[in-house]
């Protein structure tokens, strides 16, 4: 995480904050737009609120009832969202932030892919990834793009120490240059591969 290190208070309230900017934009997606193109390479609108919602169903497994991805297993592969995806995304955004919420969950340690994480650090990159994703999505459904000054400025803290590493993982392109007099979230948004 990055060094400053916000309070339990903040980065719930972030957290939340991110969670309900991607919940509405995913209410803002017609029904004619779940296979439209994203920024994001190869991924339609329902491949990207797919993948956010499948992260969000990990949390009560990880962070509540303290499983091991291994335990986890597939559960969650494949296509999540059914015949219902609004009504899927919305359960299972309020099921992590009730997870997250719960008295002494950030103080957990969790076990994710890449090895074990404090919780809060956890949440932190779950703020970020939804806070970048809520862009992808406002672009692919033309909906208003500007983000929050707060969860841009928690984003840009969140992700500026390991930003190099993510184009690594093939989820995000490589930084792009921005110029000069780009504001924050241009500034955000081309470290993490988004030509805006």
């Amino acid at each position: 995480m990055a060094s400053h290190t916000p309070s339990a208070r903040d980065l719930l309230d972030r957290h939340a904050e991110a969670l309900q900017l991607f919940t509405d934009r995913v209410h803002a997606v017609r029904d004619d737009q779940w296979s439209a193109s994203t920024p994001c390479t190869e991924w339609s609108v329902r491949d990207l609120v797919t993948h956010l919602t499948t992260e969000q169903l990990w949390v009560p497994s990880l962070v509540t009832e303290g499983r091991t991805v291994a335990e986890v297993g597939d559960a969650f592969d494949g296509d999540v969202l059914g015949d219902d995806p609004v009504t899927v995304w919305d359960r299972a955004a309020a099921e992590a932030r009730e997870a997250f919420a719960a008295p002494g969950a950030l103080k957990r340690t969790v076990s994710l892919s890449y090895g074990d994480s404090a919780a809060d650090a956890y949440c932190a990159q779950m703020v970020s990834d939804a806070v970048v994703h809520s862009w992808d999505l406002s672009r692919a459904i033309g909906a208003d793009e500007r983000l929050p000054e707060d969860l841009v400025e928690f984003t840009r803290r969140e992700v500026g120490p390991y930003v190099e590493s993510l184009s690594q993982t093939g989820l995000f392109a490589p930084p792009v240059k921005s110029g000069k007099d780009a504001d924050p979230q241009t500034e955000l948004l081309a470290l993490l591969g988004r030509q805006v």
